[in-house]
C-alpha cells in the first residue's frame, strides 16, 4: 500500500467562484470554510475566481469585497492552511500583503505555463513574509513536459514550496498527465501537484493519474464547482482515494455533508458537462472563457462552439478574455460574407 500523504487543496471558494458569478457572501464563506476545516483537507483557497483583485470588468465583478471574504474564512479556519491565488498582472505583492493581514498563509502564484519568470518576485516576497508559496503553471497542455520542467525550475529556484500543474482547459488525457507529472517529479527537489478541470469528464481520472505518477497535492472542489464543467469533485475523490488506499486525512462522510448540506443549496445550477464546456476541453480553451463566450455568441448570433474552436486555434490564454469579442466579431463578419 502507498503510504504517501496526499495533500488535498480545496478550491471551492476560489475556482468555484466562477460557477456562482463571484457572488459568495461572507456568511457563505464562513459556512463553507468552517465546514471544510473540519473535514481534514489540508489547504482551503479563497479568492476571486481569477485570483485576488480579479474583480474587474474583464473577469467579472465580485458581489462582496474580496478581502472581507478572506478575512471571514480566516476566522473559522483552525486546522487547514488558508490560501489565495495570485496572477501577476492582476494581483500585486501589495495585494498579497493585504491578504496576509487578513489571514492568508499560502499563496499560489499562477502564470501561463511558459511564463514562470513573471512570478519570481511574488514567490520571493511571499517567502520573506513567511508564507508557503506554490508555483502554479496554467494551461499545461500548451507545453511539452521538458518545457514545463524548465519553467517549474524557475519557480523552484525562486523558493517555491511546491509546483502545481493546472489543466486549465480540461484538455489532457491521463497519459498526458502522467508524462507531465513524471517529468517534474523526477526533475525537481520539491513536491508536485495537479489541478484538473472536468470538461472531458476526466478530472477524477486525471487526478488519479497524477497521484499514481508521484503528485502529492491535488486540487478539488465541493460538487465539482468551478469554471467550465468544473473541477475534480472532492467528495468523489475522497471516496475513490479511500478505495485505493491513499492517505488523504479526509473524513469521507464529513466532506460529503459539506458538499450536500452547505454548498449545493447555494449553487446557481448543477455542475454538469454541457456542450460548451465539452468543447472547451476538446478545443483546449481556458475554462473561465466560457461565460464570456456565451455572451459573445448571443451578441453576434453565433454558435458558441464555433467561437471556442477558433479560440483554441488561435491558442488564446488566460488574460485574453477581451479578445473573445474580437474573435466573435470576426466570425460574424465572415458568416455574413458567406451568406
Amino acid at each position: 500500500m502507498d503510504n504517501r500523504k496526499i495533500n488535498i487543496v480545496d478550491t471551492t471558494l476560489r475556482d468555484g467562484s466562477h460557477a456562482v458569478s463571484h457572488s459568495f457572501s461572507p456568511e457563505q464563506v464562513t459556512a463553507i470554510a468552517g465546514g471544510l476545516d473540519k473535514t481534514g483537507v489540508d489547504i482551503i483557497e479563497c479568492a476571486h475566481g481569477d485570483g485576488i483583485t480579479g474583480s474587474t470588468f474583464n473577469y467579472g465583478f465580485s458581489k462582496y469585497k474580496e478581502m472581507d471574504l478572506i478575512n471571514a474564512a480566516s476566522k473559522v479556519i483552525k486546522n487547514a492552511k488558508q490560501a489565495i491565488l495570485l496572477i501577476p498582472g492582476i494581483g500585486t505583492i501589495e495585494d498579497m500583503e493585504e491578504a496576509y493581514e487578513n489571514g492568508a498563509r499560502v499563496v499560489r502564484v499562477a502564470t501561463h505555463c511558459t511564463e514562470a519568470d513573471v512570478g519570481i518576485q511574488h514567490i520571493q516576497a511571499a517567502k520573506k513574509m513567511g508564507m508557503m508559496a506554490c508555483g502554479f503553471l496554467m494551461m499545461v497542455h500548451m507545453a511539452e513536459p521538458d518545457k514545463l520542467l524548465e519553467q517549474a525550475k524557475i519557480f523552484q529556484e525562486a523558493g517555491a514550496d511546491y509546483i502545481n500543474l493546472a489543466d486549465s482547459a480540461g484538455y489532457l488525457l491521463p497519459d498526458d498527465v502522467k508524462a507531465r507529472v513524471d517529468k517534474l517529479v523526477n526533475g525537481l527537489d520539491i513536491p508536485v501537484g495537479f489541478h484538473a478541470h472536468n470538461n472531458l469528464s476526466l478530472a477524477v481520472a486525471n487526478s488519479i493519474a497524477a497521484v499514481e505518477t508521484g503528485a502529492t497535492y491535488i486540487d478539488a472542489t465541493c460538487r465539482g464547482l468551478g469554471a467550465g464543467a468544473g473541477n475534480t469533485q472532492i467528495e468523489v475523490l475522497a471516496a475513490v482515494f479511500n478505495r485505493m488506499g491513499y492517505n488523504t486525512g479526509m473524513d469521507m462522510y464529513a466532506i460529503q455533508d459539506v458538499a450536500e448540506d452547505i454548498v449545493e443549496p447555494i449553487m446557481q445550477r448543477p455542475q454538469v458537462i454541457k456542450t460548451a464546456p465539452l468543447m472547451l476541453g476538446y478545443a483546449g480553451v481556458y475554462s473561465s472563457f466560457l461565460l464570456h463566450t456565451y455572451r459573445a455568441a448571443e451578441k453576434f448570433g453565433l454558435n458558441p462552439r464555433d467561437i471556442l474552436i477558433e479560440l483554441g486555434r488561435r491558442r488564446m490564454v488566460g488574460g485574453q478574455e477581451d479578445m473573445i469579442v474580437d474573435v466573435a466579431y470576426a466570425l460574424s463578419q465572415q458568416k455574413n460574407k458567406d451568406k
